[in-house]
């Protein structure tokens, strides 16, 4: 009752209150939980070094900020939503490939707002846009979730099987599917590699729907803006080709992940656990933690 409580009241404040609430929650987290500071510092270290004091502290305080606009992004009207996009670069990649009439990939890791990038792809690109759900922990936040996400002309497709062949029916039917690459996949799903310098079990989805005759793979994050003023959306061609076996095209998206980060490391998402090793799956030469 008191998640519900709290959730409703998030998405009622002005954005510029919640984003000051969620550096202050980014901070409690970060100072209750040794579990979730050591997470954020060996992950976000792994990646750019020991991290300067102001970027620690501006990771600390996205994260929070991250966690509390979900709400907000979830059970506000759309156009509300749509509306606090200030800014958006690259988006005449979009618009040539729906004049070509190609299908889209958009890849979006877990950069800046990432549940706003879905919505204002399908306002973008004009079409249906497929992404996959998968029921979130803590269930009395599901419906919100769905009701949330598969709204406008987003839909939403089991994070199974037959999920997976509704995003390759979209694709080849010159719609646009979107997707988060850089959760740990279950076994069988997944191969190992590197991610800034450590092996990570990487998903193939992403490297196997790239491959559908005809499809763009186009690159898509959300910046947060300071003070809650906003947000720009940045689009972005791949800058390398993703070619060679399925390993080599896991590895060469990560690359490209890791190239978005660089751009604004303080919003990753460095509390999840990248590099957990799903039970079943053997352990890179390097080891891997198995969960």
């Amino acid at each position: 009752m008191l998640v519900s409580f709290l959730f409703r009241l998030f998405a009622r404040l002005p954005l510029t209150w919640l984003y000051r609430l969620g550096g202050l929650a980014g901070w409690l987290a970060y100072l209750c939980s040794p579990a979730y500071r050591r997470c954020l510092r060996v992950n976000l270290a792994q990646a750019v070094g020991e991290p300067s004091r102001a970027l620690l502290r501006r990771a600390i305080a996205e994260a929070g900020r991250q966690a509390l606009e979900i709400s907000w992004i979830w059970l506000r009207p759309l156009d509300t939503v749509l509306a606090q996009v200030k800014a958006v670069y690259g988006l005449e990649l979009v618009e040539s490939a729906r004049r070509d009439g190609a299908g889209i990939l958009f890849v979006t890791p877990h950069l800046g707002c990432f549940e706003l990038a879905a919505h204002y792809c399908a306002h973008a690109g004009r079409a249906p846009l497929t992404v996959l759900f998968r029921p979130p922990r803590y269930r009395a936040l599901e419906p919100w979730m769905q009701a949330g996400r598969a709204r406008g002309s987003v839909k939403t497709a089991p994070a199974d099987l037959a999920g997976v062949k509704q995003l390759l029916k979209a694709l080849r039917a010159r719609d646009m599917v979107g997707i988060l690459p850089d959760q740990v996949p279950r076994a069988g799903e997944g191969v190992w590699a590197d991610f800034f310098g450590r092996p990570a079990w990487t998903m193939t989805l992403g490297a196997r729907l790239g491959e559908v005759r005809g499809v763009r793979t186009i690159y898509v994050w959300v910046e947060r803006l300071p003070r809650g003023q906003g947000y720009a959306v940045h689009y972005s061609l791949p800058g390398e080709p993703c070619e060679g076996d399925l390993a080599a095209r896991c590895a060469a998206m990560n690359r490209e992940i890791e190239r978005l980060i660089r751009q604004c490391p303080a919003q990753y998402l460095w509390t999840y656990n990248r590099y957990k090793r799903p039970r079943g799956v053997p352990a890179p030469e390097t080891g891997g933690t198995e969960t």
